[in-house]
């Protein structure tokens, strides 16, 4: 039995999720991804027009004429969410906070790959992995997994990346579509991250506020950090001070695109402030163009 508060978090998703995932969206999901390769399919004649590097020289060394090998794509894909449910994750200044956006981009995406017939799998960590839940297809697996995103209490509070990424190294050894799913407040783990990346199509959701670019003109401010508890002041009505609060974070945005762009992973940018259905459709596209 849910508790009532999960259930009707839950319905609410499914609610949401459902209208968005449309054929449509289903099949700019399907497009902007490959499978885990390529699967022989038959050896037929050559006709013109075939490419010659796909010219089987065994066969046609014993036909005595061309002979080609066909193959196929293995379309069906593992599908595996990362997602880091540290404190700063609860911070939310607008319309949900950045966990809240993250279980609805998860959910809408895990709905995608159950009408794909792929596979889906979970991965919870702060600074300790919290919990994993290994790749299964179906609606019943995927609703599991949503519950979990959304109901799952974690016991660690800070962030730990390189953990989470080398241990889903060590248990997803076979080729996935993998959406590490946070804010990127942690320092240390890009070696993990280049060395996962690749061996999966590992796809980086940076996850921000609107708080978290700019600060409103409204006095002094106290924040707290989530993760370690510290109490920090702003004064807020000044503008050098603003101005530098988004020269620091814009230049850390910076420096995650630039860093994820030199290892070759792809970056989905998401604020919990802004409507995500039109930064994933624009990110899904830009996948199909580079297949």
């Amino acid at each position: 039995m849910l508790p009532k508060d999960l259930a009707k978090k839950l319905r609410y998703i499914q609610i949401r999720t459902s209208k968005i995932v449309t054929e449509a969206m289903a099949g700019e999901y399907k497009s902007a991804f490959r499978g885990a390769g390529m699967e022989f399919d038959e050896v037929r004649e050559y006709q013109p027009g075939d490419d010659v590097r796909s010219i089987d020289w065994n066969v046609t060394a014993r036909q005595g004429r061309p002979f080609i090998k066909r193959f196929h794509e293995e379309r069906e894909l593992t599908v595996i969410f990362m997602m880091d449910l540290s404190a700063s994750g609860r911070f939310g200044s607008v319309r949900m906070s950045k966990n809240e956006l993250a279980a609805e981009l998860c959910a809408l995406l895990a709905f995608s790959a159950v009408r794909s017939n792929d596979k889906v799998g979970l991965l919870l960590f702060t600074d300790e992995i919290e919990l994993y839940v290994p790749p299964a297809k179906g609606l019943k697996h995927a609703m599991r997994i949503i519950r979990q995103i959304l109901g799952y209490k974690p016991q660690g509070k800070l962030t730990n990346i390189a953990n989470a990424l080398d241990y889903l190294g060590k248990v997803q050894r076979r080729k996935a579509v993998v959406f590490l799913v946070s804010d990127f407040l942690d320092q240390g783990y890009e070696r993990k991250l280049r060395q996962l990346a690749r061996r999966h199509d590992l796809i980086a959701v940076s996850l921000s506020d609107a708080r978290e670019h700019s600060l409103p003109s409204m006095g002094l401010i106290e924040f707290e950090d989530s993760e370690n508890g510290k109490m920090l002041l702003f004064d807020a009505g000044s503008s050098r001070i603003r101005q530098a609060y988004a020269k620091m974070n814009g230049e850390r945005q910076e420096k995650l695109q630039n860093e994820l762009r030199g290892m070759g992973v792809d970056q989905l940018k998401l604020r919990s402030d802004l409507d995500y259905q039109h930064s994933l459709v624009n990110f899904l596209r830009m996948r199909e163009k580079k297949r």
